[in-house]
This record gives C-alpha cells, sequence and structure tokens, in this order.
C-alpha cells in the first residue's frame, strides 16, 4: 500500500516573486510549508542569485508543470563587461578580463545574429547531465568538462539601457533550454571583450508573468489564504472540452467517452485527432486528453 503523504491536499498554482539568494528548490520548500502542502514542485528553475517569475505547482497542478517548463520565456538582464566568470554570472570566479568596452552601435549591430534558432553552449555551471553526472557538480570538481552545443530559439533580444560604460541591460524572450548566461557569455565574446551577468530577472514564465506574482514573504504570512490559481490556468493555450458529471467519472477511472456528443457542447469548430485537450467539468480540470478514433483518452487524469 502507498504511503500517505504528509500534509494538506492543496491544488493549484503560486506565482512568486522570487527573491536572489534562494535556489528554486528551496523557494518550493518555504512555500510547501508555509501552507503544509502535501505536494509541490517548480515551473522552471531560476539560478540562486535570479529574481522574478517562478511558479510552484502544488498538488495535482504538478501534473502540468511540463507544459509551463516548455512554454515561453522572457527575461530582463544586466550584462558587465570586461570580465569572465566560472559560472557566467557575479557569484563565480573571475577567470579572465579584458579593457574593451563596446559602444551602443557596436552592440545594437549584432544582435539580430543573437535571434531566431541559435546554436548555444550551455554553461559548465548548469544542470545538463554529461556521464549521468550534473555539469555543476563536474565544475565544481574541477573535473574535464566539455558540453555540446544545443539549438535554442530567440524571439527577440533587445537593448534597453547602458547605465555606464561597463553595463548594459537587454530584454530577451526566448524558448525552452535558453541559458541568458551563456547569451552574455557569448555576447561579449562577440563583441571583442568578456561579459557575465550580474543582475537577472524572469519576467514571463509560460502563461504567467508579474500581474500574477507575490512575494515570498506575503506567501508566508499568509498561509492557507495565499491566492491560488486554478490549475488549468497553465494549459490557457491548451482548447478546453466541457464534460458532464457521468463523462469525467469514465475520464477518471481511465476510461474513454465518445467525442461526438462531447464535441456538440463545445465551441470548437473541429476536434484535432493529433491536439491535446483539457477535459473540464463543474468548473474543474478533469484531465488531459486525445481524441483516438472517435473516443476522448485520458493520458493524464487529475483528482482535485
Amino acid at each position: 500500500m502507498a504511503r500517505k503523504r504528509k500534509g494538506d491536499p492543496i491544488h493549484g498554482w503560486l506565482i512568486v516573486d522570487k527573491p536572489g539568494g534562494l535556489t528554486s528548490s528551496a523557494v518550493v520548500g518555504k512555500v510547501k510549508r508555509a501552507l503544509n502542502a502535501a505536494k509541490a514542485g517548480h515551473g522552471g528553475t531560476l539560478d540562486p542569485m535570479a529574481t522574478g517569475i517562478l511558479p510552484i505547482a502544488l498538488g495535482e497542478a504538478t501534473k502540468t508543470m511540463s507544459y509551463v517548463m516548455d512554454g515561453a520565456k522572457k527575461y530582463r538582464f544586466t550584462v558587465r563587461w570586461g570580465e569572465a566568470r566560472t559560472t557566467d554570472d557575479a557569484e563565480g570566479e573571475i577567470t579572465n578580463t579584458s579593457d574593451v568596452r563596446p559602444a551602443r552601435q557596436d552592440i545594437v549591430a549584432i544582435l539580430d545574429e543573437f535571434v531566431g534558432d541559435i546554436e548555444q553552449v550551455p554553461p559548465d555551471y548548469s544542470a545538463i547531465k554529461q556521464g549521468g553526472k550534473r555539469a555543476y557538480d563536474m565544475a565544481r570538481e574541477n573535473t574535464p568538462l566539455v558540453l555540446d552545443a544545443r539549438t535554442i530559439h530567440i524571439d527577440s533580444f533587445d537593448l534597453v539601457d547602458i547605465a555606464d560604460a561597463d553595463h548594459a541591460t537587454f530584454d530577451v524572450a526566448c524558448g525552452k533550454g535558453s541559458y541568458m548566461r551563456g547569451l552574455a557569455r557569448d555576447l561579449g565574446l562577440k563583441l571583442g571583450t568578456f561579459g557575465h551577468i550580474s543582475a537577472l530577472r524572469r519576467l514571463v514564465c509560460g502563461p504567467f508573468d508579474e500581474s500574477h506574482a507575490i512575494s515570498l514573504d506575503s506567501i508566508i504570512s499568509l498561509g492557507h489564504s495565499a491566492p491560488l490559481l486554478a490549475v488549468e490556468t497553465a494549459l490557457d493555450d491548451i482548447p478546453a472540452l466541457a464534460l458532464t458529471a457521468e463523462e469525467a467519472r469514465s475520464l477518471q477511472h481511465g476510461q474513454a467517452v465518445s467525442v461526438l456528443p462531447v464535441a456538440s457542447r463545445s465551441s470548437l469548430e473541429k476536434v484535432d485527432p493529433g491536439a491535446v485537450y483539457c477535459a473540464m467539468a463543474e468548473g474543474k480540470m478533469v484531465a488531459l486528453t486525445k481524441i483516438v478514433g472517435g473516443e476522448i483518452r485520458p493520458f493524464k487524469v487529475l483528482n482535485q
């Protein structure tokens, strides 16, 4: 018999405005304790020095975390020119220096080269696995490490401000797996100098932005009164199907239901057999489903 989880069965999303100096896992732990939640996870890691949008999934919302992690992101970060660091951010040790400071026109001239599908070598201090070990563990042990370049997608890369000769601030909209530290490093090298991130903030993570965010201190203070978002909030881009209570019970027991009566109640113009649908009943998400051979079949069932 499976062991019963300690804590309360709380389901939904809390969007934390993560403070600097904490790991994402530490934030999850603090939120879980504040709400006495039985289960919690996060929708995309932020570096300890980073601030901003950290979606926390509670209970059945953890089954939808991949949709947030795979979603679009937006960051604002400041590059410190003239210094290469082991971690490609301000927390690492200086490994190289340069007196070169790029001019505004030189920075703007090359930003388009970093937009679209580009190749990026992840930072040595990253969670990428090599030979079964995390890259950051190997880097800390001074184990020789050569990470392969990966294709990432950058939607936009804009210069926001140049505070002084040593610093420039950028906004980047990107897809999954993009390292801002890698962009800062590569941008510096392209400009004939070195660069690392001195400040980093995530502005958007999947469907969540700063309008949804609440401070960690507020969450700890509010506890069970903290403003939860519904589980299905993470699935705004996924079309919904309205089910009766009886159809919902069938899906929750792993049984398929006919698509015709459900489609007749839906506002969808057509149903796509290859698409994912969010099955809803009585205002709550029941399951993630696909349509196969005229049937709605659940592949991820929620119990809220």
